[in-house]
């Protein structure tokens, strides 16, 4: 089980008002650290992956950016990668980067229960693995239509979409 994910119970005890002594269980939500997805801002597969990965997220590590924000714009530069490149998924920490079908992976084996073992796909080699992706990237716009309306996020989505690097506590120059 992906230790990120997992809750786990304090070393101390906490006492209450009452004098009983309960345990005290600590979530690792406060102090995780941010999971960032840049996604096509344009698309409306990648709409429906951003609301998948919200519904499931439990933990609220997650935050999203559009790759053609600034913020998206500005990380993709400072990891290196191609700014005009739409149809690629990018999954980064303030450690890692993963792209494509690795960052597909990744995000599933962060959403935990159910989708973890998904993971397992990563014995698949990576060139087979990026070749389905490419299809499917693609063609996303004919087989997902090409949304002319913008999405409109509810209040959670809103807060999970970053403008500026300091919402995620990493140095993005901008």
């Amino acid at each position: 089980m992906n230790h990120h994910l997992r809750t786990e119970k304090a070393d101390s005890n906490v006492l209450h008002s009452k004098g009983k002594v309960k345990q005290k269980v600590l979530h690792r939500t406060e102090n995780a650290e941010p999971i960032v997805l840049l996604i096509d801002g344009e698309c409306s597969l990648c709409h429906t992956i951003t609301k998948f990965v919200v519904k499931r997220d439990t933990d609220k590590r997650f935050r999203f950016a559009s790759i053609q924000s600034q913020v998206g714009q500005a990380l993709l530069l400072q990891r290196r990668l191609p700014q005009n490149d739409l149809n690629t998924f990018v999954m980064m920490t303030s450690y890692a980067t993963f792209t494509k079908s690795e960052a597909a992976l990744h995000v599933l084996r962060h959403l935990g229960s159910f989708w973890a073992p998904f993971y397992g796909f990563k014995v698949v080699p990576t060139f087979i693995r990026d070749w389905v992706y490419d299809q499917v990237a693609g063609h996303r716009h004919r087989w997902f239509r090409k949304d002319k309306t913008c999405l409109v996020p509810s209040k959670e989505l809103r807060e999970r979409f970053i403008e500026h690097g300091d919402q995620i506590g990493w140095e993005v120059k901008e």
